[in-house]
């Protein structure tokens, strides 16, 4: 799969056609910075020795933290760069697996769906399938992720 750092008009989107991310480690930095933004300070993400002795045996990245890492892996691809109007949801969203603190975590990104719209001409409907995985090949994220994208002028 190809790494893609060229926006994509509506136009230049294919049905099955596939992104691939680069892998990023996920960090100490990470965890503090979505806490102190969300206000979410729960222990299972920010105390390691309470995390320990929990179901994960060490802290674990919180489930939004998760999504908001997809979609800024989407975003860093290029692709909707400068074309995208808006994120408008996801049919489905999974959490299978935790990220955990040094995990290495990429995106692998498919095209399942893209749909004009009846009520605009210069925007349709792409829906892209994601899947994250860790450094051992575990799923730890997947959903489909629907964006409306610019038309060309």
């Amino acid at each position: 799969m190809p790494y893609s750092y060229r926006p994509h008009h509506f136009e230049d989107f294919d049905i099955g056609q596939e992104f691939q991310s680069v892998g990023r480690t996920v960090t100490e930095s990470d965890f503090v910075m979505h806490s102190a933004f969300s206000g979410d300070w729960t222990e299972l993400h920010t105390n390691r020795h309470y995390a320990e002795d929990s179901m994960f045996e060490g802290r674990v990245a919180h489930g939004p933290m998760t999504f908001i890492l997809a979609t800024g892996f989407v975003y860093r691809c290029g692709f909707l760069e400068r074309t995208v109007v808006a994120f408008l949801g996801m049919n489905y969203m999974n959490i299978p697996g935790p990220v955990k603190m040094e995990d290495t975590i990429s995106l692998a990104m498919e095209v399942i769906e893209k749909k004009e719209f009846s009520s605009r001409d210069d925007a349709g409907l792409v829906v892209i399938d994601t899947t994250m995985t860790n450094q051992d090949d575990e799923v730890v994220f997947e959903g489909d992720m629907k964006f409306m994208v610019k038309t060309r002028d």
